[in-house]
């Protein structure tokens, strides 16, 4: 069963598995989810609004509002978060103005809470966007998601709308600085982890050369049923490949 979607514009803060204590952003729409990805895992379900419309102003919170409710909310809690951190129902970088509400809640966060860090959870798919890149690299953390290292894997697991290509992201992925990756890995029939997608995923992990890679497995609910966890074992597996080329991964459960 998967989870309902964020209602409100800030949500948390929440006990993050990577970003400890984390304060949401959410700047997409509340009533339904929108992605350029369809991913069998995703934890709010299946896509609905998936790349027709996304220039709709209707389709988004204002740029004003979401920055007021930010600022509300950190004047109101009590302990400031560790994180505060573009996230919510979708693709956080999909939003119009979102290199103005980088800018807004970098502000914000220097007046409110200088101790805390800005961050951003990707589906990548954004990135060859100079804007959004530009933008992104002024958070203090860019968490941006790689799951295949095929095109096969990328149109199973992911299902991308049209016009969004594998190769073109992780061209630009290797141009963002001090990027860390993160990948989810799902057995079954429309599973990425295989041998194929495995080999051919570290290949491009090793081209775009992050600070760092995450990996792990279902937690939450996914929308497929042809999908499983994977086990600790086979993440230390994902891992021990990881390090042996060189590149520095974790494994969150």
């Amino acid at each position: 069963m998967t989870i309902p979607l964020q209602q409100g514009l800030i949500y948390g803060p929440v006990n993050s598995r990577r970003l400890g204590r984390s304060l949401g952003v959410n700047p997409l729409p509340r009533r339904f989810k929108v992605c350029t990805f369809n991913c069998v895992y995703c934890q709010y379900g299946w896509t609905h609004i998936h790349g027709d419309n996304l220039d709709d102003p209707a389709l988004w919170p204002e740029t004003e509002v979401i920055l007021l409710a930010l600022e509300n909310t950190l004047k109101e809690i009590l302990i400031q978060p560790d994180y505060i951190t573009f996230s919510g129902n979708g693709e956080p970088t999909l939003h119009p103005h979102f290199p103005q509400l980088v800018e807004g809640v970098n502000h914000l966060r220097d007046r409110l809470a200088p101790r805390a860090k800005t961050a951003v959870l990707s589906n990548s798919t954004t990135v060859p966007k100079r804007s959004i890149s530009r933008a992104i690299e002024k958070l203090d953390v860019r968490i941006m998601k790689l799951d295949c290292g095929n095109d096969q894997c990328f149109q199973k697991y992911n299902h991308p709308v049209k016009g969004i290509g594998l190769k073109q992201i992780v061209r630009a992925l290797k141009t963002l600085k001090d990027v860390t990756i993160q990948s989810l890995f799902s057995g079954g029939a429309a599973g990425n982890y295989n041998s194929t997608n495995l080999q051919d995923w570290v290949a491009q992990i090793l081209e775009i050369q992050p600070e760092m890679v995450q990996v792990y497995t279902l937690d939450r609910g996914y929308p497929s049923d042809e999908i499983y966890p994977v086990s600790r074992g086979d993440l230390q597996e994902i891992k021990q490949k990881l390090t042996q080329a060189g590149v520095v991964a974790e494994i969150y459960t």
